[in-house]
């Protein structure tokens, strides 16, 4: 199998159901499907319906979900709500484990309910700015891993996508550098490898990722994308990192 490349904007609490559904039929203008090149977005809740479907080069995601399928839960979203509407779930991000205090052990329980559910969860891990200083970064993530992945098996792996975000580069404007990125992804590729064996788990950067650092990031040999924040909020930035991966795919 020849290189693959997933390419995913992540819109947080941004745009309105018409305004979803706009930029989808604008986006999908702006490239050809390829072999090996993945596109999706995840959009607030209140517009899956809206984008779900609308074009079958833009895949759907979810931004979170909660682990039981039902019950008295206000203001919750369950896997089984999703299916039909996304076929990812983004879980573990960053916000999520800070602002709204998520455990690595609900993490791992929103994950296995994603699988349960038939979605394919995109698990984010990655290390605060005093970690990094600390030389903390290479087992602060192998500890996300480890907790996130529990209880995964068997053909599940298949699912699986792993985003690697450096919390200190979210919305900064400060990135990590490509070298950086493809050191922290290497040690993860290494601990997904003793996980699940013979498993090409995707593996994404995410953090400040615009159109002018996205070819390089994207040619290191063990970053299979990009999971990007704002830059996936506008049609012309988030196209012209779709067309980085194309030109490395060679399409």
């Amino acid at each position: 199998m020849g290189r693959q490349y997933v390419i995913a904007g992540n819109w947080k609490m941004y745009k309105t159901a018409e305004e979803s559904r706009e930029f989808v039929r604008a986006l999908a203008k702006e490239f050809s499907d390829a072999p090996g090149l993945t596109v999706i977005v995840f959009p607030p809740f209140t517009s899956l319906q809206a984008v779900s479907g609308l074009d079958p080069r833009v895949h759907i995601g979810a931004q979170n979900l909660f682990f039981e399928e039902q019950g008295a839960f206000t203001g919750e979203i369950s896997a089984l709500m999703l299916r039909g509407l996304a076929e990812y779930a983004l879980v573990g991000h960053s916000e999520r484990r800070q602002v709204f205090h998520e455990s690595d052990g609900d993490v791992n329980r929103k994950l296995l309910a994603a699988l349960a559910a038939g979605l394919k969860p995109v698990l984010c891990v990655g290390e605060t700015l005093p970690e990094r200083e600390a030389g903390q970064t290479l087992d602060k993530v192998k500890g996300q891993l480890d907790r996130g992945l529990a209880g995964v098996t068997g053909g599940d792996w298949e699912r699986v996508i792993v985003a690697y975000e450096p919390i200190w580069a979210i919305g900064t404007g400060r990135n990590a550098t490509p070298q950086q990125a493809e050191e922290v992804h290497r040690h993860i590729r290494g601990t997904l490898g003793e996980k699940a064996p013979g498993r090409a788990i995707p593996i994404l950067y995410g953090g400040s990722v615009k159109p002018e650092n996205s070819l390089e990031l994207l040619a290191q040999e063990n970053i299979s994308g990009v999971l990007v924040g704002g830059a996936s909020l506008k049609v012309d930035q988030f196209s012209a990192i779709i067309r980085s991966g194309l030109k490395l795919l060679g399409a």
